[in-house]
């Protein structure tokens, strides 16, 4: 299995060289180990897995720009043992753009920022496999411009019982006039979406996911948990992970691939069929980086208080 065509107009990797340089713009970047297998019982080299970033590259910076990046790395491939690095790797490009995050214990730590076609192909060549990036940008690393819910099946639970998990968020979600976006996590479950202005806290957006998570749990106890704690979590039930929401916590981002044994990508399909179908229907989560349209969480707040004592 190999990744689909580009459009003809793209960049295209060759396939007879495991290392080349590259000038995208005007910045230059070596590109190393391509042939290196990342799934190899699917035949999936790191080139093809650089090729599809590239292809996806129109759709999926948008969703990364001016973010800070956890790196997660796989330098053997989606079956190989991975780390984290958080501080952008020295010595790098000059053109490489840094956030600076200072953590609550004072460390202050630069991560790198991908906001174009050179940064994530830089970022995939050190053996990242799927991208996670804050919920803030960097200029208010305080202040979110969305929040999520993670559904997770407990074991016991498979994707059928996702699904109505996932509607039911998203009803909720409706009856305080809160649109939303979801994409398959790319693994075992969900995740839904909603676009909002900046203006509310990171932990106001968390204390507002997990008010909701306790209401979706009271509406169906058979279907959903919201309860954190592993050993306290029912069987057979799906999480909805509102903890995801604090603070440095990230999420697979949207056309992420995931290091799973399929190459599945975070927003259904594979990594070979994906590039086909975000060229015929455009990038459906577009609205998580428009500014019209998004949701005043104070306001729908506001609005749930209401219910509730209503009820």
């Amino acid at each position: 299995m190999s990744p689909t065509r580009p459009a003809p107009d793209r960049l295209t990797l060759p396939r007879d060289r495991n290392e080349i340089e590259l000038t995208v713009g005007r910045k230059k970047l070596r590109l190393t180990n391509l042939d290196k297998p990342f799934w190899p019982d699917l035949g999936i080299a790191k080139r093809d897995l650089l090729q599809y970033y590239i292809d996806l590259s129109p759709y999926l910076l948008p969703h990364l720009k001016n973010r800070a990046m956890v790196m997660k790395r796989y330098p053997n491939g989606a079956a190989g043992e991975f780390f984290f690095m958080k501080r952008a790797p020295a010595p790098r490009p000059a053109w490489i753009r840094t956030c600076s995050i200072e953590h609550a214990s004072g460390n202050v730590i630069d991560f790198p920022i991908v906001q174009d076609l050179a940064s994530l192909l830089w970022i995939v060549n050190l053996g990242c496999i799927d991208l996670n990036q804050w919920y803030s940008r960097c200029d208010d690393l305080q202040r979110p411009d969305y929040l999520h819910f993670d559904l997770d099946p407990v074991p016991g639970a498979g994707f059928d019982r996702v699904l109505p998990a996932a509607l039911l968020v998203r009803d909720a979600l409706a009856e305080m006039g809160m649109p939303c976006y979801p994409k398959t996590s790319g693994s075992r479950g969900m995740h839904i979406y909603v676009p909002i202005k900046r203006g509310p806290l990171q932990k106001q957006v968390w204390e507002f996911a997990k008010e909701l998570a306790g209401s979706l749990e009271s509406r169906d106890p058979g279907l959903i948990t919201a309860e954190y704690r592993i050993v306290n979590r029912p069987a057979g039930r799906v999480l909805v992970d509102y903890n995801q929401n604090a603070w440095g916590r990230t999420l697979a981002c949207a056309y992420s691939v995931r290091p799973t044994p399929r190459a599945t990508v975070s927003t259904d399909f594979r990594i070979d069929n994906v590039p086909r179908r975000v060229r015929e229907l455009g990038d459906l989560w577009r609205p998580l980086t428009m500014t019209r349209g998004r949701v005043d969480l104070k306001k729908a707040l506001g609005v749930r208080r209401a219910a509730v004592s209503r009820a």
